[in-house]
């Protein structure tokens, strides 16, 4: 069974990101017209802001098929230095910024009468387990106490949507991914090898390993599947 999206509408927020950007090169591989969008266009955290960029996109495409929350923010400070400000930041983008977007998603299919969408968050492995400090030897980027809240609420919307857009034939499901190799920024090589020690299939996600899971929760070929978080971590979180 070959995935086609021939006709359907996809709107990828943060797809100038590294994940966002080859969501947006597979999708369109995939026959999908995709509408990429990222902080230049419209600020997911914005309410009239985001409002009006949904509304304009319905009246142009008629239906968005599927949305993908894919925008998201961390912060890396040890924990003990953590800012208020930087808190709420990393709240306001992936929670609030999330819902804010699900929210005009499912106005507009309620006001123009729209059934049969699909709405896929962007979760993370640290939504699901806890960093493992002994991994972060040679690498500043450790994840943060709030990133992981963040990406865990994320998760359990999508739960909650599942349910309550149910009645406009509405899917919602989450996509966590696990550490993905970032070629034009690498991890330090401790990391890398601490990473990939602890997983069981021995190596980094690429980024295009994502776009399977997202390809196939837009498809009809997941019609009956939602309110599901898929982890692509190569079963880091397994143990």
């Amino acid at each position: 069974m070959n995935i086609n999206l021939d006709n359907k509408t996809v709107l990828i927020t943060g797809a100038n990101g590294q994940v966002g950007s080859q969501l947006a090169k597979s999708f369109k591989d995939c026959g999908a017209n995709v509408l990429g969008v990222d902080y230049d266009d419209f600020d997911i955290t914005d309410e009239s802001s985001t409002e009006k960029f949904f509304l304009e996109s319905f009246d142009k495409y008629k239906k968005i098929d599927v949305l993908i929350n894919n925008a998201g923010v961390s912060t890396f400070d040890p924990f003990l230095d953590r800012k208020k400000e930087d808190f709420q930041w990393v709240s306001d983008v992936n929670l609030w910024g999330t819902f804010n977007c699900i929210k005009n998603y499912a106005k507009n299919f309620a006001d123009r009468d729209l059934t049969g969408g699909s709405i896929i968050n962007v979760g993370s492995i640290y939504g699901v387990v806890s960093p493992d400090p002994r991994i972060y030897t040679d690498c500043l980027r450790r994840n943060s106490e709030i990133y992981g809240a963040s990406k865990a609420g994320i998760i359990q919307m999508s739960k909650y949507f599942a349910v309550h857009l149910a009645n406009k034939e509405i899917r919602v499901n989450c996509v966590s991914p696990g550490g993905i190799f970032n070629p034009d920024n690498p991890q330090g090589d401790n990391f890398i090898e601490n990473y990939e020690f602890r997983c069981p299939m021995k190596k980094m996600a690429s980024v295009e390993d994502m776009a399977g899971a997202f390809l196939f929760l837009a498809s009809d070929m997941s019609k009956y599947v939602s309110g599901q978080n898929i982890t692509i971590d190569g079963g880091f979180s397994s143990w």
